[in-house]
């Protein structure tokens, strides 16, 4: 009889556990869900178009990174949404192929500064901690570099002229004798 009353509470425990633990390791879904967030967004056409710096996030419902960081935008968002246009792409929507082309996304969260005119002025991937992203939301409404983020932008020519060492016949004539000529 003791060795049933034990096996029963032994189930009884496992059952109380797996209960509390699946409860324990539901996302949140409050206000600041990814998919109330999107359906929040402007729209990417008007964020091009009304003169506001924009951050742009492509994301996906399954990342846990940016379920992790939807808290924080959301309040960023609260805070900054009069002077950039929070825009928000599912990767997941066809729709957003060409722009997941055009900004190069090959991993999520990705987020993309546009300055006023629409042009990118900084990039960054992964999960980002709020007060960095604070501060590149900050330097895009300064209309200055962004302290964080990977900038993109003018760079300069670099351009260098090269001589073969040895004679086009050569069969050893390849990158390894090749010399840099300075200008």
């Amino acid at each position: 009889m003791n060795n049933r009353l034990g096996k029963i509470a032994i189930a009884l425990v496992a059952f109380v556990l797996s209960f509390a633990l699946f409860f324990a390791l539901q996302t949140e879904r409050s206000d600041a869900s990814l998919d109330s967030q999107a359906k929040a967004a402007i729209p990417l056409e008007i964020a091009l178009e009304n003169g506001k710096p924009s951050l742009m996030e492509f994301y996906a419902t399954w990342c846990t990174s940016c379920q992790v960081m939807a808290g924080d935008l959301q309040a960023l968002k609260g805070e900054y949404g009069d002077a950039v246009n929070f825009v928000m792409l599912n990767v997941d929507n066809n729709k957003w192929l060409p722009e997941i082309f055009r900004y190069r996304v090959d991993g999520i969260p990705h987020f993309v500064y546009l300055d006023r005119q629409g042009e990118t002025v900084g990039e960054s991937l992964g999960e980002q901690p709020r007060s960095i992203l604070e501060a590149d939301l900050q330097a895009l409404i300064a209309d200055v570099t962004l302290p964080y983020a990977n900038t993109t932008g003018k760079v300069s020519q670099f351009d260098v002229q090269i001589k073969p060492n040895a004679t086009p016949e050569d069969p050893r004539s390849h990158s390894s004798q090749v010399q840099v000529q300075e200008s």
